[in-house]
């Protein structure tokens, strides 16, 4: 039965035709405040939504803004860890939720961020092994958002540590896992190819051009990616729901970077 329920729930979070997904992280409240395109989660949550995007990541107090009252329907995945960039350490996240609490809440899905090659890598390691277990026997499908951050890491989109970031999701029973892009495609494939579940790209930081966002994308499906995880570069952009829309194309219907620049025009 938990079989049956995790592939109802994964079928709310991807596209079933192709396999990938286009998610909106809006997480970012905890860990930095109430930043620009997150101070009216019901309205931003709608405008994705509208745009085409699968599924939004948000934290268990805002559950209810926006999903599921009117309009297009959209994927709830609950994020379980946090932190604040007021901490003086701020790479390690802690639970604030748990597998139970996301199933009561109306979940899809619930998400994880472990920061591995620092410090606090032994404490958020030993808690996505509980989350995993606690996934599995709920039927829930995990997302694991998991990046080489810490003492031990130099250059965070360094293949060899991104490849290995997406491998430590794919042992420690993810569904899912979200990493960097690499900024080729030939180095996203190694990260691809040695993980057997679907690979996601994050956002990151704000970017300075429509293209540059559009590329990546691109890049990452051209290496065998199953879609992405964008955040800041979708709901701080001046007409979000196109955005995701161009996103999802090439994501979904593997448009070329001008078509979908067409899209925002």
């Amino acid at each position: 039965m938990t079989i049956l329920g995790k592939k109802i729930r994964m079928e709310r979070i991807i596209n079933r035709d192709t396999g990938r997904t286009v998610i909106v992280p809006m997480d970012h409240g905890i860990s930095v405040g109430p930043i620009d395109g997150l101070q009216d989660m019901k309205t931003i949550i709608q405008t994705v939504a509208d745009g085409g995007a699968n599924a939004t990541v948000i934290h268990k107090g805002l559950v209810g803004e926006g999903h599921r009252k009117k309009g297009r329907d959209i994927g709830l995945i609950i994020h379980l860890s946090a932190s604040t960039n007021l901490s003086p350490y701020p790479n390690a996240k802690t639970l604030v939720c748990s597998v139970e609490e996301a199933v009561k809440l109306g979940a899809d899905a619930v998400s994880i961020h472990i920061n591995i090659g620092n410090g606090g890598e032994k404490e958020m390691l030993n808690d996505f092994g509980r989350v995993s277990y606690e996934a599995r026997t709920w039927g829930m499908p995990l997302l694991a958002m998991i990046y080489p951050r810490g003492e031990k890491i130099r250059d965070e989109y360094d293949v060899k540590f991104i490849k290995h970031a997406a491998r430590v999701g794919d042992e420690m029973g993810a569904d899912i896992v979200k990493v960097s892009y690499t900024g080729s495609v030939e180095t996203f494939k190694e990260v691809v190819s040695g993980c057997s579940i679907p690979v996601v790209i994050a956002g990151g930081p704000k970017m300075n051009s429509d293209i540059e966002i559009l590329e990546m994308v691109k890049g990452s499906i051209d290496a065998g990616g199953s879609g992405v995880s964008i955040g800041r570069n979708v709901f701080q952009h001046r007409d979000p729901a196109c955005m995701v829309r161009a996103i999802a194309a090439i994501v979904n219907d593997e448009s070329s970077v001008e078509d979908a620049i067409k899209i925002l025009k």
